[in-house]
């Protein structure tokens, strides 16, 4: 090391040493159906029209500090509520983070059933703050008299609530997320990020509930890749959130990307009922191959990617990989999810590759 100095790792918190990075596998030549990604492109002639639209960004221009304009149009598609408001991220995640350290304290809880969305628990930890996990039962649903009971004992600042829920695919019971808003001492924040694919949604309900905040996501309506998420609330909370939002944090070509592509909505929502039916076909299809295997079993989901069991999970997902596809092992993440995979819902070439592999390589 150059002048023979020591690297300064004792100046890095503790706890981040601790943490370990999240890990996105490389997927290069691979059938990619580990992130919950829409698998389609746009039209051709649609995303040319895209890029010309881009190429007259002013790319030495910082984004604007408020763009009310996007706001309002964003607002009026997501059917946000007179009297509430919104805020942009970048992605959901920094949301996610901006919720968290605006209530973080050194007895800050927050709250969340489990399994559950990874990025609630680690974000907590970078922020310092107390996460708890109520584990679901063993059908996924939430076991409610113990969550209640945690509500009441740990008075958690924030209670996240993903509805589907990640990874178990599945939307609570609204009476259930009714009771906890209820018991609530602090915020709820109802994450749609699967909200195409549910088409249930909490939005309506801002008005008459102060503690609620409806958190979304662009990435799974197709375009991951450009990193919008929104948060939807009280104008009052969403306020203080955005006293700790960076400075130009949605960038320029982002804010015209998705300003481009509200006035084509309708292909993404088109996009979004094929993968719905491609779900339907291919988890009719898998409780056929099921059946056979008593090891095995797949579960109802109402996003774009659900559970299936195989027994030996690690040995399928390296068969799979062998074989080109790519899927997500989460079988050592929870007790519940022993022997699980989730699987991404693809295009049906992609859906039929799968399919194959799976059969060939067990």
């Amino acid at each position: 090391m150059s002048g023979g100095m020591a690297m300064p790792l004792g100046v890095i918190r503790q706890d981040v040493r601790d943490l370990h990075a999240y890990p996105v596998a490389p997927a290069d030549g691979l059938v990619k159906l580990d992130l919950m990604e829409n698998p389609y492109a746009l039209p051709p002639e649609l995303a040319r029209a895209l890029g010309q639209r881009l190429g007259t960004v002013a790319l030495n221009r910082y984004p604007p500090g408020e763009p009310a304009e996007f706001k309002r149009r964003l607002a009026a598609q997501a059917g946000l509520p007179p009297g509430s408001a919104l805020l942009l991220g970048n992605g959901s995640d920094e949301l996610i983070h901006l919720v968290i350290l605006a209530c973080a304290g050194p007895e800050t809880t927050v709250l969340s059933p489990w399994p559950g969305f990874s990025m609630y628990r680690l974000i907590a930890a970078q922020d310092r703050c107390r996460f708890v996990a109520v584990d679901l039962r063993a059908d996924f649903t939430l076991d409610l008299p113990a969550f209640l009971a945690a509500v009441q004992t740990c008075r958690p600042a924030v209670i996240f609530l993903a509805y589907p829920n990640n990874p178990t695919g599945n939307c609570f019971d609204r009476a259930a997320i009714e009771a906890i808003l209820d018991a609530a001492p602090g915020i709820v924040v109802v994450d749609e990020a699967y909200l195409p694919f549910a088409r249930q949604t909490w939005i309506s309900e801002l008005p008459r509930r102060p503690n609620l905040l409806v958190l979304r996501t662009l990435s799974k309506l197709g375009l991951a890749g450009v990193r919008l998420g929104y948060l939807c609330g009280a104008p009052e909370l969403i306020a203080q959130f955005d006293k700790i939002r960076p400075p130009f944090n949605v960038n320029s070509l982002t804010l015209a990307a998705v300003d481009f592509l509200l006035d084509h909505i309708g292909v993404l929502d088109a996009q979004a009922a094929a993968i719905r039916s491609s779900r339907a076909a291919l988890i009719a299809r898998l409780r056929e191959w099921v059946r056979t295997r008593p090891e095995a079993a797949v579960f109802d989901s109402d996003a774009n990617f659900f559970l299936l069991r195989v027994g030996d999970a690690p040995r399928v997902f390296a068969a799979l990989l062998r074989q080109g596809i790519l899927v997500k092992d989460v079988s050592a993440s929870h007790p519940l999810l022993q022997g699980c995979l989730r699987i991404t819902v693809g295009t049906e070439a992609e859906n039929a590759r799968f399919f194959q592999a799976l059969e060939s390589g067990i």
